[in-house]
């Protein structure tokens, strides 16, 4: 690990990832093309004439952190002239082709689609495309090209307070706005062009009509889909869930491990290849190309794609069999798909996977130090099982701060299915091999339709296991962080033993405590007025410390069940939540807030400049309401009708009267 430290692509990944963030959150460079070139010509340049090393180390650091600026610059599209919303004019017609295909939503088909022409003009730019569900009769597919007059609307922010933010999350991928449609809005153009994806999709189906014929349960068939196909579209969420419950989600990605697997089967299958000559170079050649034959057959997914690069760096590295392959071949593989794609460095799954390998590289060989087991079955489980918490030590926090659980059986898991993973995969691929070609016999498709009910029976039972599962965990950024620094250092500690580590490791503690008892008292103290968005319903929440006293119509069991109210008491530490009734009365943080529901009733003596919410569509005058009361501001919860709410924005535009709709601006917060 020593060696690691000083391997100079670390160190230009640690300024690639700082210059990324910056101009990511910043939007810091906003010049053109030709200037970021010539400004990182320039300090390429310095590198090579600078002859004192430290300052040509200096200028190597701002060079990369530059790189990592422009890498993001460069791969917006909103940068380019091309991009489809510069070249928007009344009427405008589109050319869209489909370039994925999404897990389908309870009313919409979802897929990712390429703006190819706006007009009769050429354009790029990535739409969310969404098609009404029973509106087509004929599923689109990879590269089909739709003509349309579309509506282009703006994705939409999270409603409630830290609920999952899915316009950011499309906007890491490039995606800035949605199209509605029904089957009778486009017109499908005839064409034969086929992109490398829409060639993958096509072999993919393939694949999955020649399953279709062996008669797999639904579940088996979403199952194999996902381990050998990279397609998640059709598995089940409570299979999901029962996935996520157990620790083993990783199982249905094909990702590291996938890949891993495959690099180490095809490594002993063509291990006789070394003795011819050039046997070395001829084996990495063959891996590699069916590495990468897989990740085209798996979709060319993100996942895969890091995945299967990470293990070509790692298949080469091995070729020459140099000390730290391994670890070099990790960082350099980071540095080549941040260079490529840095809005990788956003995405959970890069995180996770580069953190558990970090872990693995950097604590397994301490941790499998501790025992050597005399028989070869013992120590492959205990490798097995030292790899499993090693990869913990390094996605802990970040797992916890994403997911808020954490799996207490993730071992048992792990341990059962991972020693049998590179059977399954093998059984998959003759499977899918056999059933292409249509010589699958029955009896061997429904032996591995069993094994895989049996994994799917084993994940769900661990999954039931509610006392091993520590639900409703919430962690801050910032005391993400502050673990992250107390795992470095307390497995410092444990690998050195100097009096100097445990210094730091007791420090590391100090600052921990210091941080949760300064957000712990943070939320002890903390009061706030929440008007939350709920369609059709009213929920208006007052948080005084750990306590929420809501009023809302909803039953018990949607209440319970009710996703906005639990991810704020979860995040917010939130110890006791009880049903209120206001009585259309709320004073707070020196304010009085009226609510007016469906009575209309308003009249309340001495109140001045009240804030109002609307609940349920009251049948008021507003124009005499706000003569009569002059309130200070308008807000309007999801209980009223649209027809209503657009009336009283225009009214109060009129007055000059603040509006809120929490259905278009979010919840409302008073605090």
């Amino acid at each position: 690990m020593k060696r690691l430290y000083h391997y100079i692509p670390l160190h230009f990944v640690v300024f690639l990832i700082i210059g990324i963030c910056f101009q990511f959150f910043t939007q810091f460079w906003k010049s053109d093309f030709l200037k970021i070139l010539l400004f990182l010509g320039v300090l390429a340049m310095l590198v090579f004439l600078i002859k004192n090393k430290v300052i040509r180390t200096c200028i190597a650091f701002v060079l990369f952190f530059f790189v990592g600026v422009s890498s993001v610059y460069l791969n917006d599209d909103r940068n380019y002239d091309s991009y489809y919303q510069h070249h928007l004019k009344d009427n405008f017609t589109v050319v869209l082709q489909i370039h994925k295909i999404l897990k389908p939503g309870n009313y919409y088909q979802k897929y990712e689609a390429t703006i190819i022409k706006v007009d009769d003009l050429k354009t790029l730019g990535t739409v969310l495309l969404n098609v009404k569900n029973d509106s087509i009769s004929n599923p689109l597919k990879v590269d089909d090209r739709l003509f349309l007059k579309p509506i282009l609307k703006e994705l939409i922010p999270p409603l409630n307070p830290h609920q999952f933010n899915y316009k950011s999350y499309l906007a890491k991928q490039g995606i800035h706005h949605q199209i509605f449609i029904d089957e009778n809005q486009f017109l499908r153009l005839n064409t034969k062009a086929k992109t490398v994806f829409g060639l993958s999709a096509t072999f993919r189906n393939l694949i999955q009509k020649g399953l279709e014929k062996y008669h797999f349960k639904p579940d088996e068939l979403a199952v194999i889909n996902a381990l050998l196909l990279g397609q998640r579209q059709d598995i089940s969420k409570e299979l999901i869930v029962d996935y996520q419950r157990a620790g083993a989600i990783h199982i249905l990605a094909v990702s590291g491990l996938h890949v891993g697997v495959i690099l180490w089967i095809l490594s002993f299958i063509f291990k006789p290849v070394e003795r011819i000559k050039y046997g070395k170079f001829i084996k990495t050649v063959i891996i590699v190309s069916l590495l990468w034959m897989f990740a085209f057959i798996a979709g060319l997914s993100a996942s895969v794609v890091r995945a299967v690069t990470m293990f070509t760096f790692l298949a080469i590295g091995l070729s020459f069999r140099r000390k730290n392959v391994v670890e070099f071949s990790f960082i350099s593989s980071m540095l080549f798909l941040l260079l490529i794609k840095p809005m990788f460095l956003f995405d959970v799954g890069f995180q996770l996977s580069y953190l558990a390998v970090f872990g693995i590289l950097w604590t397994q060989p301490k941790i499998y130090g501790i025992w050597k087991p005399k028989y070869k079955i013992v120590n492959f489980f205990w490798q097995l099982l030292t790899v499993s918490l090693a990869a913990q030590v390094g996605i802990l926090p970040l797992s916890i701060y994403y997911f808020q659980q954490f799996p207490g059986l993730f071992l048992a898991s792990n341990l059962v299915i991972i020693p049998f993973l590179g059977a399954i995969l093998i059984g998959g691929i003759l499977v899918i091999i056999t059933a292409v070609l249509d010589v699958l016999p029955q009896f061997l498709a429904d032996i591995y339709g069993v094994v895989i009910s049996w994994m799917n029976g084993f994940v769900s039972w661990v999954s039931h296991q509610e006392e091993f599962l520590f639900k409703e965990i919430s962690i801050s950024f910032s005391s993400m962080l502050f673990w992250y620094v107390f795992l470095f250092l307390a497995v410092s500690f444990f690998l050195k033993k100097s009096s100097k580590s445990l210094i730091y490791f007791l420090i590391s503690i100090l600052f921990l405590q210091s941080v949760f008892l300064f957000e712990s008292n943070d939320n002890k103290s903390k009061k706030e007025l929440i008007v939350f968005h709920k369609s059709r319903f009213s929920m208006i929440g007052k948080r005084v410390g750990g306590q929420l006293f809501i009023e809302h119509n909803l039953d018990s069991v949607r209440f319970k069940n009710e996703n906005s109210i639990k991810t704020y008491r979860i995040t917010e530490g939130i110890d006791d939540v009880k049903k209120t009734n206001f009585k259309n009365f709320i004073q707070f943080s020196k304010k009085n807030i009226l609510l007016i529901d469906s009575l209309g009733v308003y009249s309340v003596l001495g109140m001045k400049e009240p804030i109002v919410v609307l609940q349920y569509s009251p049948k008021i005058n507003l124009t005499r309401m706000i003569a009569t009361i002059k309130p200070s501001q308008i807000i309007a919860d999801g209980s009223n009708y649209k027809s209503d709410v657009i009336l009283w924005e225009k009214t109060c535009l009129k007055h000059q009267i603040p509006f809120h709709y929490t259905g278009q601006n979010g919840a409302f917060i008073i605090d």
